[in-house]
């Protein structure tokens, strides 16, 4: 894997990961879009309620719940294409990660705002494994004002089908990263992004969701309302 550092920043990017394994990235998705319970929760934004700009689901061990928008969503046990992928990356990292963040992107008009996964439940000295199927989205990051000089630069990172990205700590406590919309893109992207959290916390909302150089709620962010930085990367 390619590492990626910058001050407070540590990435490691894998290119075709999971073809590299084996593992054949259409029909995993196929069978992703069809065994994965996806919901789609409404989230409230100054006060009116919004579909979240995608689809979602949780998986987790038993204990490892969430609170989202006021709501304790469910735990999906872990499904069968998914279990094999958990134990893959545990023989990478070295990590049993103990839930999962999916999210299904349906075209380029789905979304994520920014957003740092530092939520108190996340074990923070444990790596978050994201891995891409489908087509290629830009992820994009930048420095949170509050740690980092303004000298660091926001940057994008093309992430490809069957592409594994860890985020290292502490990441997470010093940039933000968003998935923003592409009006070109018409075919579909699922996120797989497997977590360990501490279950006796596990009852806080699952990310916190800070707009650049503005208040934002985590609410926002899923709802996509929080603001785009004035930058081109």
């Amino acid at each position: 894997m390619i590492a990626i550092e910058r001050p407070g920043l540590k990435l490691r990017h894998g290119s075709a990961w999971l073809q590299g394994h084996g593992i054949a990235t259409e029909s995993l998705r196929q069978r992703l879009a069809q065994e994965v319970p996806w919901g789609q929760p409404l989230v409230r934004v100054f006060g009116r309620q919004h579909p979240t700009p995608r689809l979602t689901c949780w998986m987790a061990d038993p204990g490892c719940s969430y609170r989202y928008s006021g709501q304790v969503q469910p735990i999906t046990p872990w499904s069968p294409s998914i279990a094999p992928l958990r134990d893959l990356l545990e023989q990478e990292l070295g990590v049993r990660f103990n839930s999962l963040l999916l999210n299904r992107y349906r075209t380029g008009d789905d979304r994520m705002g920014w957003h740092a996964d530092d939520e108190p439940e996340l074990d923070n000295q444990a790596p978050i494994a994201s891995l891409s199927i489908g087509v290629p989205r830009d992820l994009r990051f930048r420095p949170r004002r509050s740690s980092l000089a303004s000298a660091e630069a926001p940057f994008s990172l093309c992430l490809d089908d069957g592409d594994l990205l860890v985020m290292d700590p502490p990441t997470q406590a010093h940039w933000q990263h968003a998935l923003p919309a592409r009006a070109r893109v018409r075919t579909e992207r699922i996120n797989l992004t497997f977590r360990l959290i501490q279950p006796s916390t596990a009852m806080q909302s699952i990310s916190t969701r800070a707009a650049f150089g503005s208040a934002a709620t985590s609410t926002q962010a899923r709802a996509g309302e929080t603001p785009s930085p004035n930058t081109s990367a």
